[in-house]
């Protein structure tokens, strides 16, 4: 049955999913602003390869501690409360990054970005069953969408545009990147009083605690633990290894071909998410050709590497668009922020170890491509759990 809200939500579809979008870029700006500087950041802080991973891992650690948190927020204050101040605290804790002096201090600034980010994410997945409660695999893929454009925007723009206008300090490039999104928050708080509230939001607070005795949260969490896992350390290995092998002048084509590739897969999903839901072979199918093209990326050079990159960042996004559209589809309204905070803490909490894990794998044997090989590991627990959870579990209605 279609909640009130959700027919409240119909006059105003197009803002709806505006927000989405725009949540979701504003989302991933402060964590993909730092991969293309990965080679600055290593040379002027002289970080070990175990240490840059650490430096990507680090806000994967606190999406997983942050997210109950940020399921008791979206419980007690509201989604839209806990959107607003967690990409606040997110932008001011990114901009304070450019002034760290130290491995220490960027550590500690990551930190609080990680935090200000995580208590956000199981906030997103309520406002779309909110909003969009009878297209949640659209909803899911527009905010989706976003995200991969937050992620492209600073690989794409980072060294073409921001760069030359910041003297080419990677300390300044963060700062700018942090103002956009400061911004695209004020744009959020401005927009989203035009947005209906559910009638149920008004009562007493709904349960925020995961039960974590559910096979469908472990499943969810490691289905997208996984997946996150293969993109979060791609972009912290692939930039390193292209340095390390004599090929820097690919580490921008190679990551935007990553990210790009991305969008065109997201750019799809909207037009078909809603049929994916709940099927097996889009893992299956896209979970190979993940593993295909990564062990090609290994292999291959030039050209035909960015080729490779792209297959990869086309058939993970695929996969990745569809594990987000679960919570909010397999859950009842009252449930969804804790499932998701359920799921984030169990995928983030795995995939936190997968970066610095790649960089040690590195440091210990000597030979880069090894750094590739956690990855593999990933896509395919990810082709196989996700093929079991989407062909075993079923819908829930509001």
């Amino acid at each position: 049955m279609t909640s009130t809200v959700g027919r409240q939500a119909e006059a105003r579809p197009w803002l709806a999913l505006a927000v989405l979008a725009l949540s979701g870029i504003a989302l991933r700006i402060p964590i993909l602003a730092v991969p293309p500087l990965l080679p600055l950041i290593h040379a002027d802080l002289a970080m070990t390869e175990a240490q840059v991973g650490a430096l990507v891992g680090i806000p994967l650690g606190l999406f997983a501690l942050a997210a109950v948190p940020g399921s008791l927020l979206v419980s007690r204050l509201g989604a839209r409360t806990t959107l607003i101040g967690g990409l606040t605290i997110a932008g001011l804790a990114s901009a304070a990054r450019g002034w760290a002096e130290g491995i220490a201090a960027l550590y500690l600034a990551t930190v609080v970005v990680g935090a200000g980010i995580s208590v956000v994410q199981p906030a997103l997945p309520r406002l779309v069953r909110e909003w969009v409660p009878e297209r949640v695999g659209l909803g899911s893929a527009v905010y989706t969408n976003g995200m991969l454009v937050g992620a492209v925007t600073p690989i794409a723009l980072t060294f073409t545009v921001v760069m030359p206008l910041v003297g080419q300090s990677w300390r300044g490039d963060l700062v700018v990147w942090s103002a956009l999104v400061l911004a695209m928050t004020a744009v959020l708080a401005l927009a989203l009083p035009a947005l209906p509230h559910d009638e149920r939001a008004e009562r007493a607070p709904d349960r925020w605690w995961p039960d974590w005795l559910s096979p469908l949260t472990w499943m969810l969490g490691l289905t997208f633990g996984t997946n996150n896992s293969m993109y979060y350390s791609l972009n912290a290995v692939l930039p390193e290894y292209l340095n390390a092998t004599g090929r820097g002048d690919l580490i921008s084509p190679s990551l935007l071909a990553v990210n790009t590739a991305q969008l065109v897969s997201l750019v799809v999903l909207l037009w078909v998410a809603d049929r994916l839901l709940h099927r097996a072979w889009p893992f299956v199918v896209f979970g190979l050709l993940t593993i295909a093209g990564m062990v090609a990326m290994i292999y291959l050079d030039g050209w035909p590497l960015i080729g490779a990159s792209a297959v990869v960042g086309f058939a993970a996004a695929i996969t990745f668009g569809i594990t987000l559209a679960l919570p909010p589809a397999l859950s009842s309204f009252e449930d969804v922020h804790r499932t998701a905070a359920g799921t984030f803490t169990i995928a983030y909490g795995f995939s936190v170890a997968i970066p610095p894990l790649c960089g040690a794998l590195w440091d210990w044997t000597g030979l880069p491509r090894l750094a590739f090989l956690p990855i593999l590991g990933c896509a395919l627990a990810m082709t196989v759990v996700g093929s079991i959870l989407s062909n075993r579990h079923k819908p829930v209605r509001a």
